[in-house]
């Protein structure tokens, strides 16, 4: 089955041939973090190592790094560090180019021993940028392929998994056609570090729009399964015998309840641009 998933949210991505969960690529990137790293630096042999192993490991100098982010996907240039010096003092109006010809690219940023403790944590939205606040708002969204006018949302937020433990900035999404509860279904919501946990989230993203295609709304097989309110009716019912009262506890929809307690109520603030309150408080 061939299956196109629609950006209705952000930058178009370029995916696998055989995998539309799979981003390989993407034209526009953003540059948050530009750097450079020397001999000195006392990590710096596990640094370079994937360079080494590649047959890139040609500047003992020491390298000057550009780290590119998508919505979906992360690139690291290697190249020298006059380069990357002279590019930073031509970049002060956003308009200098870079010949990448010079250096080497590698898919997604380093992680590991030296540079675990050499990159900041960074996040989508920026408030210094334009955004709501460090860490909370959209990035990106996808069309759901069976539910008309339905979308699945990627955003950062600050939660708490219980009540009384301090907010952390986290990152999941949204289905708007079935209202999935990602914060009490274990494994959809992860801590929000950087580009490979905003890549992480689109994946799921669209492995659920995936799994709709292939099987189905509602469908025992598909990850897209609406409830239908039955939850809520049980809720409700199971407070009108506790207080012997006749109206309802909740909204008796998913989508009322999403819209007012939910996920969709922090889409809803994030789209008009407001910090939402910390979800799960």
């Amino acid at each position: 089955m061939s299956i196109t998933i629609t950006n209705t949210y952000g930058t178009a991505h370029k995916v696998s041939d055989t995998n539309p969960a799979h981003v390989t690529s993407c034209d526009n990137y953003r540059l948050p973090l530009v750097g450079t790293i020397t001999a000195d630096n006392p990590a710096y042999d596990d640094m370079v190592e994937m360079l080494r192993e590649n047959g890139h490991d040609t500047r003992p100098e020491g390298y000057g790094l550009i780290f590119l982010e998508s919505e979906e996907f992360s690139v690291t240039y290697f190249g020298s560090i006059e380069q990357i010096e002279t590019y930073q003092r031509e970049n002060i109006d956003g308009k200098a180019t870079l010949d990448t010809s010079q250096g080497v690219m590698y898919a997604k940023w380093p992680r590991g021993k030296g540079w675990d403790d050499f990159l900041p944590r960074t996040f989508w939205n920026v408030k210094a940028r334009g955004g709501i606040a460090d860490g909370v708002g959209l990035v990106t969204a996808f069309a759901h392929t069976e539910t008309p006018g339905a979308e699945v949302v990627v955003y950062e937020f600050e939660g708490k998994w219980l009540p009384d433990s301090e907010p952390q900035q986290l990152v999941t999404y949204h289905c708007t056609g079935c209202h999935l509860d990602t914060f009490h279904d274990c494994g959809h919501v992860q801590e929000n570090t950087g580009p490979s946990s905003r890549r992480w989230a689109a994946r799921q993203a669209r492995q659920h729009i995936i799994s709709a295609a292939r099987h189905g709304v509602g469908d025992r097989d598909s990850a897209c399964r609406p409830n239908n309110g039955e939850i809520l009716s049980l809720v409700n019912e199971a407070t009108r015998q506790m207080w012997g009262t006749t109206g309802n506890a909740v909204p008796d929809t998913d989508d009322a309840y999403c819209a007012t307690k939910g996920p969709c109520s922090i889409i809803r603030e994030l789209r008009a641009g407001s910090r939402s309150p910390v979800y799960r408080a």
